[in-house]
């Protein structure tokens, strides 16, 4: 009954929002609020807005709209954002352009334009992004269209609104045999965006082109009712149902565009660049669409490799639309295809989605030229992360060394396709990282776009991404085994800070037990900076570094913490964790555990499933794996 109530309540909603009234009362919420008579591409661009914008350090913005769904795409949606949408909102001449979003499989264009469907049929729910019609149109015409050309000068001083288009056939017949030419009477009603109802959001799909007819984009004439009007001119006599006339005031989407036979191109020339289309017996008809298509790498060098495409080429705005190239946004990507499948139950451990985003990440980067560079190194930086020897201008020199980087390499439904193989074979709720990296590497075999060469490409990258799991594996279990590890590595940290302040000001240290005078402790801070490479000669350089930054938090009134200096926190850990290798080796290898080894196993496991999302079973799959690593 609960679910009776809301279906009500959503009514209720639905019914509130309506709005039904003259052309005349119309114009007088056009006077309190133009924003309602704006374009589509502007309808869209505001909607866009709407959900908010981020602007990042480096000066890049980010649009939460298409947070939602959309992971690692952030340049590509910013150019998508600001070169079309932006523009063609600001009526410059890119919106007399098909938007054509051009990538792999894959790769996140069908998800674009689904949101910009979806958001457009929220969008006009809200008040801000109304849309009002004339009543009984079947392509939800602009009520402003009613208004004499000679008019529209003055309307547009007053209003602060410009007009485009014409009176649609059926609306100028309407409007002068059932109101006698009061435009004033003419009714208006609010309409909702719905690509189920076809109201505002058309999509056309190329099936085979001898039984495709081009009414399915332009309409077709009503041969039952001839007899009755007399004429195939008559505009009642005409059904107005194409995609081109629902998509009117919204979004037409052309799946796998190039694909279309050339006849139903030629009907976009017109629609782009003149805001109009040939329909039946009648003159060119007015509409305001946004156009947008989507095709792979390979149809759209087919199709501007054909001279008789020229024109439509011309008329297009082509926008890249690449493969995600951040492990950590990837692991977001399979997140969602998880939960959006039959396989949300499953229990996936720790790390085996980044594992296994790292191998496909590998698979669509390109090798730099610049020295000291390799695959792993540049996926890092992409991902984020720090790097010795790296600035951030090195990484926008990588990302502009190659720019068809990312079109090309293994694509997210493989993975996912790979860990509904793992867990067939495993027959169970629970899957690792292991056992997604061998279900990939068995795919590989299978794949049918895979030459022999990339085959053993790819398996190098799987063996890659398998020893970067190891890593990630023996952190983890020995980070379970640490008895209040944050206060140890504290405790650690602070000790290795004291020294450095006594060292870089030539001080000494007093033992705070026999009240002795000491030297800094050498010994201890060379065995910290060892676990990340700082070399002999670069000890006294990295240490200043870090009184530098302790200092610049002080005058800042901040606390310098463990989680402050990634470098530094890095270390410690190494050096926590190279102490107790060797707890660790024995506690998980041992096949038959005394009583204190029994209960520290039990103690890890429970850290690993309270503090670390592991269930029981993959706690001790894990422990068992990094036991055999350290028996190596």
């Amino acid at each position: 009954m609960d679910i009776i109530k809301r279906i009500a309540e959503h009514r209720a909603r639905e019914e509130k929002l309506t709005w039904r009234g003259t052309f005349a009362e119309y114009l007088e919420l056009v006077r309190k609020n133009p924003q309602i008579a704006q374009t589509a591409h502007s309808r869209v661009y505001s909607m866009i807005k709407s959900h908010g914008v981020e602007e990042n350090e480096d000066g890049s913005r980010q649009y939460k709209f298409f947070g939602r769904e959309i992971y690692g795409l952030d340049r590509s949606v910013e150019r998508l954002v600001e070169e079309y949408f932006h523009s063609a909102a600001r009526r410059l001449d890119v919106r007399k352009r098909i938007l054509l979003l051009m990538g792999p499989v894959s790769g996140g264009k069908s998800t674009i334009v689904t949101m910009l469907k979806r958001g457009l049929e929220e969008y006009s729910r809200t008040d801000e992004g109304a849309v009002f019609a004339l009543e009984g149109c079947p392509m939800q015409e602009e009520p402003l269209h009613l208004i004499p050309h000679e008019l529209r000068a003055d309307f547009e001083k007053e209003f602060g609104v410009r007009i485009e288009g014409e009176l649609t056939p059926f609306n100028r017949m309407r409007l002068e045999t059932e109101y006698a030419g009061r435009i004033e009477d003419f009714p208006v009603t609010r309409i909702f965006f719905s690509e189920a109802k076809r109201v505002g959001i058309g999509t056309f799909s190329p099936s085979d082109p001898k039984s495709q007819d081009i009414a399915d984009l332009t309409g077709t004439i009503d041969f039952s009712t001839i007899t009755k009007y007399g004429s195939e001119s008559d505009p009642r006599a005409y059904r107005f149902d194409g995609e081109l006339n629902k998509a009117n005031r919204g979004v037409m989407e052309f799946q796998e565009m190039l694909k279309c036979d050339e006849k139903f191109l030629w009907h976009l020339l017109s629609l782009t660049q003149e805001g109009n289309f040939k329909a039946g017996r009648f003159a060119l008809i007015s509409a305001d669409e946004l156009i947008i298509a989507h095709t792979n790498e390979t149809e759209y060098k087919t199709f501007i490799g054909n001279k008789k495409n020229e024109a439509l080429q011309s008329r297009m705005i082509v926008m890249p639309v690449p493969y995600n190239l951040r492990v950590s946004d990837e692991e977001k990507i399979y997140g969602k295809l998880i939960k959006q499948s039959d396989l949300g139950h499953v229990h996936i451990a720790p790390h085996a989605l980044y594992t296994s985003a790292i191998f496909s990440i590998l698979t669509r980067l390109k090798e730099s030229k610049k020295q000291g560079t390799d695959l792993l190194k540049k996926l890092r930086l992409y991902n984020g992360e720090t790097v010795e020897g790296f600035k951030g201008a090195d990484i926008e020199e990588l990302r502009n060394e190659h720019v068809d980087e990312g079109m090309f390499g293994i694509d997210p439904r493989y993975v996912i396709n790979r860990i509904s193989s793992a867990l067939i074979r495993r027959d169970t709720e629970s899957i690792n990282a292991l056992d997604i990296l061998r279900a990939l590497k068995e795919g590989l075999d299978q794949h049918p776009s895979i030459n022999k060469d990339q085959r053993e490409r790819y398996l190098n990258f799987i063996s890659i991404a398998r020893k970067e799991y190891d890593e990630i594996a023996k952190k983890e279990v020995q980070k379970a085994f640490v008895y209040s590890y944050e206060e140890s590595a504290k405790t650690m940290m602070d000790n290795y800070l004291d020294n450095v302040e006594a060292y870089c000001n030539s001080n000494r240290l007093r033992d705070p037990v026999t009240g002795e005078e000491l030297e800094p402790d050498e010994r201890l801070m060379r065995s910290i900076e060892e676990q990340i490479g700082i070399s002999e000669n670069a000890k006294r350089a990295f240490r200043e570094e870090i009184l530098i930054r302790i200092s610049a938090y002080a005058r800042k009134g901040k606390r310098f913490d463990y989680n402050t200096h990634d470098r530094l926190r890095e270390a410690i850990e190494k050096k926590l964790f190279a102490d107790l290798k060797d707890v660790v080796k024995i506690t998980t290898s041992t096949k038959t555990p005394d009583e204190h080894q029994l209960k520290k196993i039990n103690e890890v496991t429970r850290r690993l499933v309270e503090e670390h999302g592991y269930t029981p079973i993959s706690a001790n799959e894990l422990l068992r794996y990094v036991g055999s690593l350290l028996n190596r």
